[in-house]
């Protein structure tokens, strides 16, 4: 290892084309990501991650290229025999993916961690890129809304989102411990970066700071923590983020990205689409495009944060080094 560390904390789908990005132009090792576990949840008996897998998959070169989640050229034979026998298949799961996430749960009932696992699965497929669970411990997303209080897969993949959400809780998070190997990561003298991944704020960055140590953690950090934009133009680039904050009543602006983060960050990244806000952010804010659709956009932006976030130096930093 060189010294370069950075460290991504990363939700599925968005943070994890950032991650594919940083792992393209990257030594070997130097990348480390930080997941959501918020998402996860039993189903079929079966420990489900979605967020770790969505990593896996697309670092592995194994997603599926039209939806972003789940294997390329998957499966469905499983699915098909339990939906003939009345079995439940409101979250599908292809017969590839089931493979994961049987041998996740017979490692976790041998008495396995999530860390462990996840090492192992991601030593099989040959990645280079150091992924860890946010946590060991279980920590559960759940969404107040107009309709009672959902398990966060009942409300964003049963009812598709269409509840309107009043308040959002993790279970378990106030007694979860962080993931060691994470916070070694994040005060880590090699780290250089830290960036949280456009990846939903309230769904999948939440879940992880409210871990307290782990927020601690990044509050102090030696290395800059920068934080990439999920809202491009008034618009979430995928998923129910803009939906949420309406129906919470936050502006769908990157303003209020950066606000959310606030005490936290040392920098911000803006779409070009909405340059003309860099002024009334309270922290350097750097502009340039964040759509990320081939894989020469996601390289891109990962050697502009990298540039960027190496050209600041957090308040943390700035104290150690007039020591």
């Amino acid at each position: 290892m060189s010294g370069n560390r950075i460290v991504v904390l990363s939700g599925g789908i968005g943070g994890a084309k950032l991650a594919l990005g940083l792992s393209a132009v990257l030594p070997d090792g130097e990348l480390t990501v930080i997941a959501n576990t918020g998402d996860d949840f039993e189903h079929l008996g079966l420990t489900v991650c979605p967020d770790l897998d969505t990593l896996l998959y697309t670092l592995s070169g194994l997603a599926n290229p039209q939806t972003g989640w789940g294997r390329r050229d998957e499966t469905w034979t499983f699915s098909a025999v339990l939906e003939s026998l009345g079995g439940e298949t409101w979250f599908q799961l292809g017969d590839g993916d089931l493979a994961l996430h049987v041998e996740r749960t017979r490692r976790l009932r041998g008495g396995e961690s999530l860390t462990r696992i996840t090492a192992r699965f991601a030593e099989c497929w040959g990645l280079a890129t150091r992924l860890l669970p946010a946590s060991d411990d279980p920590v559960r997303t759940m969404v107040q809304t107009d309709q009672g209080l959902l398990a966060f897969q009942d409300y964003f993949v049963a009812r598709k989102c269409a509840p309107r959400v009043v308040s959002i809780r993790f279970e378990g998070a106030e007694r979860a411990r962080a993931n060691p190997a994470a916070l070694e990561a994040l005060a880590s003298p090699d780290t250089k970066a830290i960036i949280i991944a456009p990846s939903n704020p309230y769904l999948s960055v939440d879940p992880m700071l409210a871990i307290a140590e782990l927020r601690d953690a990044l509050g102090v950090a030696v290395a800059p923590v920068v934080a990439v934009t999920p809202i491009i133009g008034g618009a979430a680039v995928k998923g129910p983020t803009a939906k949420i904050m309406t129906e919470l009543g936050i502006e769908v602006s990157p303003l209020s990205v950066a606000r959310h983060y606030g005490g936290l960050i040392d920098g911000f990244v803006l779409d070009t689409a909405d340059a003309d806000l860099r002024d009334s952010i309270d922290v350097p804010a750097l502009v340039t495009d964040t759509l990320m659709s081939s894989l020469q956009d996601k390289r891109s932006l990962a050697e502009t944060v990298i540039s960027f976030a190496r050209s600041l130096r957090s308040p943390a930093h700035a104290a150690s080094a007039a020591q």
